[in-house]
């Protein structure tokens, strides 16, 4: 029997900071999970958490636990699946570490994930978004460092973790009109920026307070903001944008609709999938795909590059095969 505790401590605290750089985002995720696992098996084995064995997961217990987290938390079948690719990572980890848990990691790791819906990306309207850039009062510094962040974020096409980590180092050039960005999976991207975009960014820089912070973008106290602290800023100015352009009254504007935004501007002006996968920064193509089931655009350019078929219904004549005369009633 193998104990848990050091493995999970081990895998949580040393593999995904240190050895896989995991984001402090993926390791609470991870963190969470293992805790909700871990309550869920000690109460169906009647075992304490830290004495808990690995032979205790099996892969009928994790299923269990998947069905758990449906039925008893509500969890949405996406949620589901996030869950149980953290389990699958960690029984990876430990079938190297301890090679009497093959059988049982092959096991968990067999156990297929959840069929789920895919829908439509949320996405904004060049005349829609520019009245959210438009937005921000002017006359204040912080409405100011408000547009350059919109800006910015838009242009780019950045993660709301992307345009809070962004630094004085990020931009090169002497007048800051190339971005390198740090993304995720900690891959590196380097973008150029629109004119307008460095205007209103250089506007902030000059009236940046001097603080004890390299980063680009902070809170009024000099504190880093966070993401929903960015996220109360995006909805204060589309509340604003919405008295002049009343088509965003009952969208969904989140921050990320501004990346989603920002990538069907690139696919349109470019037509090319592949650009705006290399804009945002994925690691595969699949994950760009998404924009084209999503831009009516595109479809119009293949119905145009078609004609209807001039080939019309009717029957079959002249049969002399007894099996096709059956076929054909």
């Amino acid at each position: 029997m193998i104990n848990l505790a050091p493995h999970l401590s081990t895998y949580l605290q040393e593999h995904l900071p240190l050895e896989r750089r995991a984001s402090e985002h993926t390791v609470q995720s991870y963190t969470d999970c293992f805790r909700m696992l871990v309550i869920y098996v000690s109460e169906r084995t009647a075992v304490r958490p830290c004495h808990l064995k690995v032979e205790h997961f099996t892969a009928q217990m994790v299923m269990d636990f998947l069905h758990s987290l449906e039925n008893d938390r509500n969890c949405s079948a996406s949620t589901c699946n996030v869950r149980l690719a953290a389990i699958k990572a960690f029984f990876r980890y430990l079938e190297y570490r301890e090679p009497s848990c093959l059988g049982q990691a092959m096991q968990i790791r067999a156990i297929p994930q959840k069929l789920t819906k895919k829908p439509l990306i949320d996405w904004l309207e060049p005349f829609e978004t520019q009245a959210i850039l438009n937005a921000p009062k002017t006359n204040t510094m912080y409405g100011i460092r408000d547009r350059a962040m919109l800006h910015v974020c838009y242009a780019a096409a950045l993660r709301v973790s992307e345009l809070l980590a962004l630094t004085l180092d990020s931009f090169s050039g002497p007048d800051m009109k190339t971005l390198t960005i740090l993304g995720k999976g900690r891959r590196l991207r380097e973008l150029p920026l629109w004119n307008e975009t460095t205007e209103v960014l250089n506007d902030w820089i000059a009236l940046r307070p001097s603080v004890g912070t390299r980063l680009i973008f902070f809170s009024a106290r000099g504190q880093p903001l966070s993401t929903d602290g960015f996220a109360y800023i995006l909805k204060k100015h589309v509340a604003t944008a919405i008295e002049t352009t009343p088509s965003l009254r009952g969208k969904r504007i989140t921050p990320h609709v501004l990346r989603h935004s920002s990538a069907m501007a690139v696919l349109h002006a470019t037509k090319d999938i592949r650009k705006v996968s290399l804009w945002l920064g994925h690691e595969h193509l699949k994950s760009t795909e998404a924009y084209l089931r999503a831009s009516p655009a595109e479809k119009l350019v293949i119905l145009e590059a078609n004609t209807s078929p001039t080939v019309k219904p009717g029957r079959f004549t002249g049969i002399k095969d007894d099996l096709m005369k059956l076929l054909n009633g």
